[in-house]
């Protein structure tokens, strides 16, 4: 893994929102295909020791991706990604909520919208995250430095997959 790579985690308290600019050292065909794709999805994206377990992806706007995240001892805490826009290779903008096994959510709950931009730097790829959340407690509990050291490691997954693929 590069160690120079850009990594910003900037909390916005006065908008309840959350900056991370994260760069890969790969190509933005690479780095759009793990964010899309089920199978790749769940050899990253879940913070160290967690793991991803995908129940289903639609990747269309208007569909979702349903997956629990497993803890080391089995536990599973289901969430679903609604995607409302899709520009290939350029952006996703994504309603993210907690639901149950079967992907149902409450609709009393607050989502938090995520927009993600890729765009290429060089030989590298920038993605660009905006969590903006739909609640002050759930911003709360986010805006801290252990989900910033999450949210890392599970980028730094995104990393060894990618050192893996190239090999």
């Amino acid at each position: 893994m590069n160690s120079d790579l850009l990594f910003d985690f900037i909390v916005d308290k006065e908008n309840k929102t959350i900056h991370i600019r994260r760069e890969f050292d790969v190509s933005l065909e690479l780095v759009w295909q793990a964010w899309t794709t089920p199978e790749l999805l769940d050899q990253w994206c879940a913070p160290n020791p967690y793991r991803t377990e995908t129940k289903t992806l639609d990747f269309s706007e208007g569909g979702f991706w349903h997956y629990a995240l497993v803890s080391p001892q089995g536990n599973k805490h289901w969430s679903r990604y609604d995607y409302k826009k899709i520009e290939p290779y350029k952006s996703i903008t994504e309603l993210r909520i907690f639901s149950d096994e079967n992907g149902t959510v409450d609709p009393e709950f607050p989502c938090t919208e995520c927009i993600i931009t890729f765009s290429n730097t060089d030989s590298r790829t920038l993605v660009t995250m905006t969590e903006k959340y739909g609640s002050p407690e759930m911003f709360e509990k986010m805006a801290t430095d252990s989900h910033k050291k999450g949210f890392s490691s599970h980028l730094k997954n995104l990393d060894r997959l990618f050192t893996l693929k190239n090999k």
